[in-house]
C-alpha cells in the first residue's frame, strides 16, 4: 500500500510538472519565442540585469531571447558605462553552442533621449554548404544585392531593418543575419 501511494504521488507530481512546463512554453511562444525548446539561461539578460541596465533591457531581452533559442549553451562578453549603468550604451558578444554547430551574436543597445532604445544585432555562423545553396534553401523571395564577388546581401521588403549577408568561404558559407532599429521599444511589437 505504501509503494502504491508513492507511485500515485510521483505520477501526480509528473503530471503537475508537465502541465506547468506546457503552460510556460505556450506563454513564451505567444510573446517572443518561436516554437521549440526554451534552452539554457540567457547570459546577456543575466549580465544586463546584474549591472542595473534599465533603459535598453526590454530590447536586449527580446533580441537575445531569439538568439539563444535552440542553443545548448551561451556566454557573453558584456561592456557598459559603469558610471551610468541604468542608461548606458551596451555592447555585447554572445557565444552560442548548438548541437550541430556554433555561432556568435553581437547585440548593441543605445538609449535615446525619449526613453526608447536603438538596437543593432548580428548573428554570425558558418553553413557547411555553398552560399547559393543557403540562399535557395533559406532566402527564397529575398532581394539579392552583390556587394563583392564573394559577398551578397539579401533583404526582404516586409522586414526593412533586417538583412542576411552570405560570404563565400572555402569551408562553406559565412552567414551574417543583421537587425537594426532606431528608437526601438521591444522588437517585434512595433515599438
Amino acid at each position: 500500500m505504501n509503494s502504491f501511494r508513492i507511485t500515485i504521488r510521483m505520477l501526480y507530481m509528473l503530471v503537475l510538472a508537465g502541465a506547468l512546463l506546457l503552460s510556460a512554453e505556450a506563454f513564451a511562444q505567444g510573446v517572443l519565442v518561436p516554437q521549440g525548446q526554451a534552452g539554457p539561461r540567457n547570459s546577456l539578460v543575466v549580465a544586463a540585469t546584474s549591472v542595473g541596465v534599465r533603459n535598453c533591457l526590454p530590447a536586449l531581452t527580446a533580441l537575445s531571447t531569439l538568439g539563444v533559442q535552440g542553443a545548448s549553451n551561451n556566454d557573453v562578453l558584456f561592456d557598459w558605462d559603469r558610471t551610468r549603468a541604468g542608461n548606458s550604451t551596451v555592447f555585447s558578444l554572445v557565444g552560442l553552442e548548438f548541437p550541430n554547430g556554433n555561432a556568435a551574436m553581437s547585440i548593441t543597445g543605445v538609449p535615446e533621449a525619449d526613453g526608447s532604445c536603438s538596437v543593432s544585432a548580428e548573428r554570425i555562423s558558418v553553413a557547411p554548404l555553398g552560399c547559393q545553396v543557403v540562399a535557395k534553401k533559406e532566402l527564397a523571395g529575398y532581394r539579392a544585392t552583390r556587394l563583392l564577388p564573394h559577398m551578397t546581401v539579401y533583404t526582404d521588403a516586409r522586414d526593412p531593418g533586417s538583412s542576411v549577408s552570405l560570404i563565400d568561404e572555402q569551408v562553406g558559407c559565412l552567414v551574417i543575419r543583421r537587425y537594426v532599429k532606431f528608437s526601438a521599444g521591444t522588437p517585434g511589437r512595433g515599438g
